[in-house]
């Protein structure tokens, strides 16, 4: 139901955040870079709200020796503000490795060390955001029938919270997806949560995994699986002849600039699916190349001893997995000829990649105001805002869930810092600050 507006009515944060991974962590610290610089009376009043009990990112896939694919260049804040303190190479001082770093000549670090950089940049702004707190709905608050704020419902240990806000910025993240039909267990798990997972399998003897997937995280599962477990045979499983190298080439990269967003966003319908199809090999279903030969080289090396224990099963596909207190059975079908092979195996991987949460999920009453196009998305700004009916006066900001109009980089760490100083710039554009205004909560 909406609510009418009283003129009493409590006052309103500028902005709440739903959701508190990179993408709004970065938020917060442009927002407090601009607070910093602004007087008082130009100040954003924001509040963000996390489901987590802290600060997590893709924690079950930090395996030891995996590495970033963008450069630490592309954090949270470098492209945005390059003398802030909020940057990778400031972490690395603090932590007393600025100088390691440099020598080791590496754009790319580690994976737990970037995740460490997050944490760090995340403790920082940790005034602003609420840990444990889940956001349950949103619904307009009308005055002279205008939606002039929102009600954002918020549930934690102590209950429920009702705070409003004049603009939303939704960075929900992704959703792990599995074939459709297949759902997780014991024994059969999604990549995000192999880290955990695996720790159950201490004390045993497993003698079979079988990894589903052709991308980065499937070939580094294989890998780490393979090493961890000596005695262990390792199945991967993908429809392609082998695994497909990336193309981080300087040119092809460009595709992750921000003025590739400008161009993608401005570009016919046609040529935006053209320009996916170009360069879905910068992102979707490919390996680094060190990676792909260092698989290659071990596979080769267990032929010539004698003692095989990676099997890669391509052109082919799983097509059936029946999880049983003892094992996981797996159907592998080949894609040339028909020919379904039985696998027992103790755990059955799927590294089968995210799907974007729904951008109007939790909006409720509001998602009646938010437009579509002809194909049923979510039409959006090139400031990332939602297009809305004009009752709708409050501004919804997208953090992921934009690639039909964005370009690959919308649910990417590689124009993050860009993407929240475009989002800053225009809530600064449409003066969303009311001097007068402060944050205040309303108990539910």
């Amino acid at each position: 139901m909406s609510q009418v507006l009283p003129d009493d009515a409590p006052l309103v944060h500028d902005l709440i955040g739903i959701g508190f991974g990179p993408s709004n962590v970065a938020m917060a610290i442009a927002l407090g870079e601009h607070n910093a610089r602004a007087g008082e009376q130009e100040a954003i009043t924001a509040h963000f709200f996390e489901q987590q009990p802290c600060f997590g990112w893709h924690r079950g896939m930090l395996i030891d020796d995996a590495t970033m694919q963008v450069s630490f260049l592309k954090d949270l804040v470098t492209l945005r503000n390059p003398a802030s303190e909020f940057s990778f190479l400031c972490y690395l001082k603090s932590k007393g490795r600025l100088i390691d770093f440099i020598n080791h000549k590496n754009l790319f670090p580690l994976r737990v060390e970037f995740h460490d950089y997050l944490e760090w940049a995340a403790a920082q702004v940790e005034d602003v955001v609420s840990y444990g707190h889940e956001v349950v709905g949103v619904a307009p608050v009308v005055r002279d029938g205008t939606v002039e704020h929102l009600e954002v419902t918020v549930r934690s240990a102590e209950g429920l919270a009702v705070h409003r806000a004049r603009n939303l910025v939704l960075g929900t993240g992704m959703r792990p997806l599995m074939p459709e039909g297949v759902e997780t267990g014991e024994r059969v798990w999604h990549n995000s949560e192999l880290l955990a997972k695996v720790d159950q399998l201490e004390g045993t003897s497993p003698s079979r995994f079988i990894v589903v997937g052709a991308g980065q995280s499937a070939a580094e599962n294989v890998a780490y699986l393979h090493r961890r477990f000596p005695e262990a045979e390792v199945c991967a499983v993908f429809s392609r002849y082998g695994y497909s190298p990336a193309d981080d080439s300087s040119f092809a990269n460009r595709i992750f600039d921000p003025s590739a967003v400008d161009e993608y966003f401005a570009a016919p319908e046609n040529v935006k699916r053209r320009l996916m199809d170009y360069h879905g090999n910068t992102n979707y279903s490919v390996v680094d190349i060190d990676l792909i030969e260092d698989l290659y080289r071990q596979t080769y090396q267990e032929k010539v001893l004698g003692t095989e224990r990676l099997r890669f099963l391509n052109v082919s596909r799983l097509t059936g997995v029946e999880e049983t207190p003892g094992t996981a059975r797996a159907t592998v079908t080949s894609l040339v000829t028909g020919e379904e092979t039985l696998l027992d195996a103790d755990v059955v991987v799927f590294a089968t990649g995210y799907s974007p949460a729904d951008p109007l999920g939790l909006l409720g009453e509001v998602a009646d105001h938010c437009l579509r196009d002809d194909e049923g998305r979510v039409r959006v700004e090139r400031d990332y805002r939602i297009v809305t009916d004009p009752e709708l006066r409050c501004g919804i900001y997208l953090q992921g869930g934009t690639e039909h109009t964005h370009g690959i980089t919308s649910s990417l760490l590689s124009n993050t810092a860009t993407r929240v100083g475009e989002i800053l710039d225009s809530l600064l554009a449409r003066g969303v600050k009311s001097p007068s205004d402060e944050a205040r909560t309303v108990a539910a």
